[in-house]
């Protein structure tokens, strides 16, 4: 079997790095996988990047800013991709390697016109990391469910129109998916699958629920002495992590709420770190000190980071699978998170963190006092390893996704 995993970048951002985590596991279960990327970060042989320096230096780079153009112009301050670039290359590259099988990702961005998808000529599986494949534009909708028809006066657009840029996007996935006869669906998440059946676009596909894998042989338990000593965090406090991409800037990420549930708090020798981000000019209004963590990419330095914590927040508003909870799980730190998206697939509720009230930051501090104080008592760490390695080990779950490549190819093993 000849898999190629198509998506943005390979190390830079979470459902890229989802998606190359996926192609080394079915490398090392002895699948002929290559990676096919926009922005090629790392330097694995395995993964496609653009060849010239004309490309690989001024056009791909300049491709996700022209297409998010408009977003500045509008003030739009929530992700939305049009998808409208063409003479992306892609397409052509995908036909000229002619896989077996072609596993869309993150392809936002600019990376490929939506009347591209319709042009690979391999059958296609496709992994919702978020909804901007059933939707018109938006990659989270903020609540509006109208993907469920033709979108339209959208609520990420602040638009007033029914029909406005959406509902025109939207249209044009209608048409080019209607001339795609084998697409499969992954949802990375129950949460996502969910709303993928109820899409316009994507309810009459076959839609399964399969996770993103993680290497539980690299996120592990380190010494939290070595980790708080690497990073320069005192070793007689408790902490709270926070961390994500852009974690105080995009409203999703919950930033406002995570302040509002910090300031709740009543627990002593506390301290917040927060990953991510670089020391902001303001300081923050909070209680506790504060301690900053620039972006981390690899996967040697970023368990060394979870270590450092008591316990994980991710207070994000609407989210689908995030890396960072099975991350922190996978490290023996629990997770204290509002009870949305895909959530409850990685929290035991009281087992291995804390599914807080959505949106009740009160409830949340609640949450983050219960794990600290709990923790050693219920074994929390412990549960959370083992739900970890039970449920995302990368060797297993890539077996899984091998046997859907497999029935799709009428393969019998």
């Amino acid at each position: 079997m000849k898999l190629l995993i198509v998506s943005a970048s390979d190390i830079a951002g979470g459902a890229n790095k989802a998606a190359y985590r996926l192609h080394r596991s079915l490398l090392d279960n002895g699948i002929d996988s290559q990676m096919l990327v926009q922005n090629k970060i790392s330097d694995d042989f395995s993964v496609i990047g653009p060849k010239s320096n004309f490309r690989k230096l001024i056009i791909n780079p300049v491709r996700p800013a022209l297409d998010h153009i408009f977003m500045k112009i509008n003030k739009v301050k929530s992700l939305f991709s049009s998808s409208y670039l063409p003479f992306s290359e892609i397409v052509t590259k995908i036909n000229e390697i002619n896989p077996d099988i072609v596993h869309l990702h993150w392809i936002a961005g600019g990376m490929m016109r939506i009347e591209d998808i319709s042009r690979i000529k391999s059958p296609i599986v496709w992994s919702l990391h978020d909804m901007w494949p059933f939707t018109g534009g938006c990659h989270y909708d903020k609540g509006c469910g109208l993907y469920k028809n033709t979108c339209g006066t959208c609520k990420v657009l602040k638009s007033k129109k029914d029909n406005d840029l959406s509902r025109k996007i939207f249209k044009r996935k209608l048409k080019e998916y209607s001339k795609i006869e084998k697409m499969e669906i992954i949802a990375t998440s129950n949460w996502i699958g969910t709303c993928a059946k109820e899409s316009a676009l994507l309810k009459d596909r076959n839609i399964s629920v399969l996770p993103n894998p993680i290497n539980t042989n690299l996120f592990k338990r380190i010494d939290k002495n070595l980790s708080r000593d690497i990073f320069n965090i005192p070793k007689d406090k408790k902490v709270i992590l926070f961390g994500a991409m852009s974690p105080i800037s995009d409203s999703r990420k919950g930033f406002n709420e995570l302040l509002e549930a910090i300031n709740a708090l009543k627990v002593k020798n506390t301290i917040i770190v927060v990953a991510g981000s670089s020391k902001p000019k303001e300081p923050l209004k909070l209680k506790y000190p504060v301690y900053f963590i620039s972006p981390l990419r690899d996967d040697i330095s970023l368990p060394l980071l979870y270590n450092v914590a008591d316990v994980m927040v991710v207070p994000s508003i609407q989210e689908n699978s995030a890396n960072s909870i099975i991350e922190s799980l996978s490290c023996e730190v629990p997770v204290v998170a509002f009870n949305i998206g895909g959530n409850s697939d990685m929290i035991d509720h009281k087992k291995n963190g804390y599914l807080a009230k959505a949106i009740y930051p009160e409830d949340m501090a609640l949450g983050i006092q219960w794990v600290l104080m709990n923790n050693e008592l219920l074994g929390l760490s412990k549960k959370s390893r083992e739900k970890s390695k039970g449920e995302f080990d990368r060797m297993s779950v890539s077996k899984k996704y091998i046997d859907l490549y497999e029935n799709i190819l009428n393969i019998k093993s």
